[in-house]
């Protein structure tokens, strides 16, 4: 596996039922001078000798289910390959398997925090899961019970704030980052643009929007003319989309999480005659999921941001990361298509991360996972795109907060600096 660390810092924006899945996956850890357990040098719960378990909650069915799917393969895929190799080797000098115990919370957050509550005596760590008011609903719990929260799918800030959250760490960008890196990438047009925005009525949408009037700060050439919300719950924003498209903006913030929402609100707009270029988050901006059927080739323009390579794209066909990935995500992750969703190559990166902190955690216990977790600077994990890099020493910011924006050409996406 092509995997090293930088020579330098990640360039960065200042400031991504219950159905039980055994696999092959990871393990977490405590904060330094918490847990009796911990503080005494004995093994926390969820870890031998031999093997460590790692917990998951996150939406194995409804709407989410296509990333979230995606949140288990990866880990999966990533641990079920070490293990063929033999395990991985932890900083005490045992090697371990490492699996996870998966459960479906079909994006509720009740459901979400009846399955942490079913996981957290028999798991070292809970990882990957997906969703920001999932997570939040058993984070507080997370805290009381002294068990990792750790490298989850969700921008939420707070995730990534030590002293509000002690036992949690954020894996993709916050939100602000992203929809602030768009507001850069629109500033540096030399023309005039009239802005429409759609968010989730959430901390989502909220920090997304948040982040993009940052970026357009001082920019004379840029008005927002219009600005709805929707719910995450909401089955249609057609009635957003055709009030926004008689603004007559060029261009489109679309704060959206919903995969359904998001190829809907794409085929509304060209119904009503509303062709802007869009601007989308990160984890609902698939090539072959959303905008193939959302009809994108219609809009002068499609941009993302990434911090991932995307196998789909021609660039990446004989890359030795993308190759070695999607043959593992194909024997060991139970995934045999093409990956629909860049949330199968975050957890990808989520699982070569936390073997890092694997590696340099000195006992096996909770606390020294999360010494080790926060202590991982400038590390380029398997599938990161140039100019990214994994960074957990600064507070406030998750495991990754570096990004590039990029724009869709019929395939995959292609990094651009300037708005065109």
């Amino acid at each position: 596996m092509n995997r090293h660390f930088r020579s330098r810092r990640a360039v960065g924006i200042a400031a991504v039922s219950a159905l039980a899945l055994t696999i092959t996956a990871c393990g977490g850890g405590d904060d330094a001078g918490r847990g009796g357990d911990a503080a005494e040098g004995a093994p926390s719960p969820g870890i031998t000798d031999d093997s460590i378990t790692l917990g998951i909650t996150t939406p194995l069915s409804g709407a989410t289910a296509g990333p979230g799917t995606c949140t288990v393969a990866g880990v999966k895929a990533y641990f079920g390959m070490k293990n063929a190799e033999g395990g991985v080797e932890f900083g005490d000098g045992k090697t371990r398997t490492v699996e996870i115990e998966a459960l479906d919370d079909t994006y509720d957050p009740q459901q979400a925090k009846a399955n942490y509550d079913q996981l957290k005596d028999d798991v070292f760590a809970m990882t990957a899961g997906l969703g920001t008011p999932t997570n939040r609903a058993w984070r507080e719990a997370a805290i009381a019970d002294e068990v990792p929260q750790a490298l989850i799918m969700t921008g939420d800030p707070i995730f990534s704030d030590a002293e509000e959250s002690p036992w949690q760490l954020g894996f993709v960008p916050i939100y602000q980052n992203e929809g602030q890196a768009f507001g850069e990438l629109l500033a540096t047009s030399s023309g005039d643009h009239k802005v429409a925005i759609l968010s989730q009525n959430d901390d989502y949408g909220e920090g997304y929007v948040e982040g993009f009037k940052r970026g357009i700060e001082g920019a004379d050439n840029i008005e927002i003319v219009d600005e709805l919300t929707y719910e995450a719950t909401d089955t249609s924003v057609d009635a957003q989309i055709t009030e926004l498209a008689s603004s007559d903006a060029d261009i489109f913030f679309n704060a959206m999480s919903v995969t359904p929402l998001m190829i809907s609100a794409l085929q509304k707009a060209q119904q009503v005659g509303w062709t802007p270029s869009w601007f989308l988050p990160s984890n609902t901006s698939s090539p072959g999921a959303i905008l193939e059927p959302g009809g994108a080739a219609a809009y002068p323009g499609i941009f993302s941001v990434a911090f991932s390579k995307t196998p789909q794209s021609p660039a990446f066909a004989q890359d030795e990361d993308v190759v070695e990935y999607l043959a593992a995500l194909k024997e060991y992750g139970d995934y045999p298509d093409p990956p629909a969703f860049p949330h199968c190559q975050w957890s990808w990166m989520v699982g070569a991360t936390l073997e890092q902190a694997f590696q340099n955690m000195e006992e096996p216990t909770r606390d020294s996972f999360m010494e080790a977790l926060r202590s991982i600077e400038d590390f380029q994990a398997p599938l990161m795109l140039p100019d990214t890099a994994v960074n957990t020493t600064e507070d406030g910011q998750p495991a990754v907060s570096s990004v590039v924006v990029q724009k869709f050409n019929g395939r995959g996406y292609d990094t651009v600096e300037t708005f065109e």
